[in-house]
């Protein structure tokens, strides 16, 4: 697969919504990346149903839901029937993780699985026949500006062995303080790039300048025709 990168929705003038989207897809976004936040599971409120219905008013490109949310078995259905290519949920959410991936699956949805700084790829193990995507979070979930997490580096590594080696088709996508340094540093790693502050919704260039600067760190490391 070529690496996509995925404007994260938090980060956009919502007030705008219309104009920044359709800015977002001229400058090459592949995926628009919305996140759910409870107030619970992370300490913060983020995006719900009336939000991603806007979206799909106005997107020409696909979109998926992160659901942040300490429960996420009930939304499954509500958020399956706003028409996002992917839902992933937080491994340490779901008490039946495999029974809630196999759920998401049953929709016609790729099935995600979202991983915190703190958890252990081996959670991953016993789910691998029924997930499409695994993200990485670079950061602890719930804000935005903070600075990426080191580690994030060899857990990716660890985790392409692991999908390898157990002759997974997953996909990797990684979210948290995406710079263009990490970026060229993961370039040959990593899918989907869920991009936010550090990377795209940047003061001192347009989004179109932005995704440029990080198209080139993956011609770099990939090669051209390799970027989505």
């Amino acid at each position: 697969m070529t690496t996509q990168f995925c404007p994260s929705l938090m980060c956009v003038d919502f007030s705008r919504l219309g104009e920044e989207l359709s800015s977002l897809e001229a400058a090459g976004a592949a995926m628009f990346h919305i996140d759910v936040m409870d107030g619970h599971f992370v300490p913060n409120f983020a995006l719900g149903p009336e939000d991603i219905k806007a979206v799909s008013k106005l997107a020409t490109i696909p979109y998926d839901v992160h659901l942040m949310v300490t429960n996420p078995d009930p939304y499954i259905a509500r958020f399956a029937d706003l028409g996002c290519s992917i839902i992933y949920v937080h491994a340490e959410a779901p008490i039946h993780l495999h029974r809630t991936l196999g759920n998401i699956r049953s929709r016609g949805i790729k099935a995600g699985v979202a991983i915190n700084p703190g958890t252990s790829l081996n959670i991953l193990e016993e789910i691998l026949d029924v997930v499409d995507v695994v993200m990485v979070m670079s950061v602890n979930p719930g804000f935005a500006g903070q600075p990426f997490i080191e580690s994030s580096f060899s857990k990716v590594r660890r985790l392409r062995t692991m999908l390898n080696e157990n002759k997974s088709d997953a996909l990797i996508a990684i979210d948290g303080a995406i710079s263009p340094e990490v970026v060229k540093k993961l370039g040959t790693e990593i899918d989907l790039f869920i991009l936010g502050t550090a990377g795209l919704f940047r003061k001192d260039m347009s989004y179109k300048e932005a995704m440029t600067v990080l198209r080139k760190q993956v011609v770099m490391v990939k090669g051209a025709g390799e970027v989505a």
